[in-house]
């Protein structure tokens, strides 16, 4: 959500920053802006709503020299997308400019302030209100620019990432962040800045995560001096290596980013569990499993906690475990966990899922079960990110830099992980057979080959897609493993063809969804071959019956449903806890062929943002 850029150096800023803004496009936003220090000491900002190339036409024929400069794109909350709104906001003077992502919460009583004092908003923003408040402490208190900062954070209440460029002190950018991820690059006598890596991988490998609670100077001689906004302490900065590739953020031939991630499965499995498995010596390995294995072991109960897709990867995590492992697991919605008073202990084990390891909800359930005691474990895809520095233990994913905004390769790499964890916890407790171990390791390994395998069904999903493209409503059904797996992939249809779409264990199609089936009605129906199986032949022949079009996605070598079912998915067989990660990849690519026919911007739809890092 929102993506900030910022360069400070030796360099022209402009194409360093527009192309890095180009980088966070599948952040998802509505506006972009960019403020320059050009080298006559002005501060030109030039702002535009919609995408990046809005903004570089708008900035055609316009000063935009400088060797300092930051840019923006916003994801509107407060106030609606237009110019005005869009980042950097500035003071009267045009002097002094900000950008932000992230909350303000008590924007209106400071606004409401300053409006006292004589200020003038010019947006409908709670960002606007830093800009004024930084300059007013500037005129009171007569300090430097990044104690004016640190002073204006401390009145403030929410989260954000902040970059502050100012005429008056011309050889500097001020940051700070609090529960919003910020990433500075260190090149050669010069600085970036940047919400995440990927504008950052073209200039340099070497960058330092700023922490919650921090702040820092960006000197044009290339030097940072990183402090605490609450108390004014320095620290030096911690300077690791980048983990990504340029060539992992192209689209490497594809039209679009999803359907290189939905291919890229196969390969994401692999990365995820290497090195934690071995079929051969049959043993499997999380090290923050291991590392506290008598809590795991002995946990009352696993609290799982995520958004979105990642809550859907959770349920397929909660009967993962309960079945393979036998320990009771709940799972959460983040954003509702905080807010209903959840009964913690320290014999309790919270997992948090997130692709981005910034998700807002999900972080701060976190730092509920820590207060509480449980001991906390991160499932994270981004090296670095927040959740996997607040944990106490964890496991990334390695799917590599996940672009387009409707996970695909997240989904599957946190399933693996999950399966691992179930597989691992199973083996600590002694709750399967030597034979029934080997069985699914085994398994586990095989899935990248069977992926492959769907993936060659793609010509043929595109004739269904064909069929479908302007329904209205669909209907997922699935039954035990696969439930989550038929709200993932109403999910999916959702958000990037804003085709309305709803998933249901196929059971409960009797308590109220069958009234809406008839000759219009799609019915996508996940039937492998498992101990569900005879019971979802009777709800395809309760939609049958009702004249609703049935896509079905079946066991290589079903006949029965290929006798019943308009359309029909073959996917090869395994054992049934791993079945939803060969039954979501057809989901995965029919959303995306009919995105695709109805015109949708398939890697950044309408509305939506990669990463929701505010509330």
């Amino acid at each position: 959500m929102c993506g900030i850029v910022g360069y400070i150096g030796k360099q022209q800023a402009f194409p360093i920053i527009i192309n890095g803004l180009k980088r966070l496009e599948y952040r998802g936003y509505d506006s972009a802006g960019i403020a320059l220090l050009s080298a006559s000491n002005q501060l030109n900002i030039y702002k535009k709503k919609g995408k990046v190339v809005n903004l570089e036409e708008a900035a055609n024929g316009q000063d935009i020299s400088g060797n300092i400069g930051i840019g923006h794109t916003r994801w509107a909350t407060h106030g609606e997308a237009n110019d005005v709104n869009a980042h950097p906001h500035f003071n009267a003077t045009e002097d002094l400019a900000v950008i932000h992502n992230g909350i303000i919460e008590n924007y209106y009583s400071l606004k409401t302030e300053l409006q006292a004092r004589g200020y003038v908003f010019r947006s409908e923003t709670d960002t606007e209100v830093l800009v004024h408040l930084i300059e007013e402490i500037q005129k009171n208190v007569n300090c430097p620019l990044e104690e004016a900062v640190r002073l204006a954070l401390n009145e403030v209440i929410g989260a954000y990432a902040i970059v502050v460029i100012s005429k008056k002190d011309k050889n500097k950018l001020i940051v700070a962040k609090l529960s919003s991820p910020l990433v500075i690059g260190f090149g050669t006598n010069e600085l970036f800045v940047a919400s995440d890596g990927s504008p950052l991988i073209e200039h340099t490998k070497k960058v330092s995560y700023l922490e919650d609670g921090q702040m820092a100077v960006l000197n044009l001689d290339g030097k940072v001096e990183v402090k605490t906004i609450k108390d004014n302490i320095t620290h030096d900065p911690y300077i690791s290596e980048l983990q990504l590739k340029l060539e992992q953020i192209e689209k490497g031939g594809f039209n679009h980013f999803m359907m290189k991630e939905i291919h890229e499965q196969p390969q994401a499995i692999k990365n995820s569990i290497r090195g934690r498995i071995d079929s051969q010596q049959f043993w499997v390995n999380l090290g923050g499993v291991r590392e506290h294995e008598a809590r795991f072991k002995n946990a009352h109960r696993i609290i799982i906690v995520a958004c979105g897709t990642s809550w859907h990867s959770a349920l397929i995590g909660e009967y993962l475990i309960e079945d393979l492992a036998r320990i009771n697991v709940e799972v959460e919605y983040a954003s509702e966990f905080r807010y209903r008073n959840p009964i913690i202990t320290e014999n309790d084990v919270v997992i948090a899922i997130s692709q981005s390891g910034e998700t807002a909800d999900t972080r701060a359930a976190l730092e509920l079960a820590k207060s509480k005691g449980a001991l906390t474990y991160g499932i994270c895809n981004v090296v670095g990110s927040s959740i996997s520095r607040m944990t106490d233990a964890g496991s990334y994913t390695h799917a590599g830099p996940e672009i387009g905004v409707a996970s695909t390769k997240a989904f599957s790499t946190q399933v693996s992980i999950l399966a691992l964890m179930a597989l691992q916890l199973a083996e600590i407790k002694g709750t399967l057979s030597q034979s029934q171990f080997s069985e699914y390791i085994t398994e586990l390994e095989a899935l990248p080959a069977k992926i492959e395998k769907i993936l060659k069904a793609e010509s043929y999903i595109q004739e269904i897609a064909e069929t479908f493209q302007n329904a209205s409503n669909c209907l997922y059904l699935g039954r035990g493993f696969n439930f989550p797996v038929a709200l993932e992939g109403a999910l999916k249809l959702k958000e990037i063809s804003y085709i309305h779409a709803e998933g249901y264990p196929a059971a409960e199609m009797k308590h109220g969804p069958i009234a809406l089936i008839d000759e219009n009605m799609p019915v996508i129906v996940l039937a492998p071959h498992t101990q569900h199986y005879e019971k979802v032949v009777s709800n395809i022949e309760e939609v049958k019956t009702r004249k609703g079009r049935i896509i079905a996605v079946v066991t290589e070598g079903d006949e029965e449903i290929s006798k019943l079912a308009e359309y029909v998915i073959q996917i090869p067989g395994t054992v049934e806890p791993f079945t939803p990660m060969l039954s979501v990849i057809p989901l995965q690519i029919l959303a995306y062929q009919i995105a695709v026919l109805r015109g949708c911007d398939v890697d950044q739809p309408r509305n939506l943002a990669k990463s929701v890092t505010v509330e």
